[in-house]
């Protein structure tokens, strides 16, 4: 019995699916200084995979993007004048770009 690699797939990505899947940068002192190591960070959905990321990446900003690793931030839970409440979840993308590629964060502010 013999194990088959498995087949990297590219997917293709409609702009308005792209904006959908990447919801905001994270932009906060530890992030600039991953992106001195070509590591941007990026708040996504709970449901978007790393492909799917992957593609968003490639799509809106024209980059390669080496490898997607990704964390889910539990929401804590939260009195507010005595009244319990629970934040959401999160989920975090921290994608590598290949050597030589770059995205500026600050180009539309």
């Amino acid at each position: 019995m013999s194990i088959r690699p498995r087949k990297k797939t590219t997917i293709s990505m409609s702009e308005n699916k792209a904006y959908a899947t990447i919801l905001r940068p994270i932009i906060t002192e530890k992030s600039t200084m991953l992106s001195e190591q070509n590591k941007i960070g990026f708040v996504v959905p709970l449901h978007a995979t790393k492909p799917e990321i992957k593609a968003a990446i490639e799509t809106l900003y024209n980059v390669q993007v080496k490898s997607v690793n990704t964390s889910i931030l539990k929401g804590k839970t939260k009195r507010f004048r005595g009244i319990l409440g629970r934040r959401i979840d999160q989920k975090k993308a921290f994608v590598t770009l290949v050597e030589g590629q770059s995205i500026d964060m600050m180009q539309g502010v």
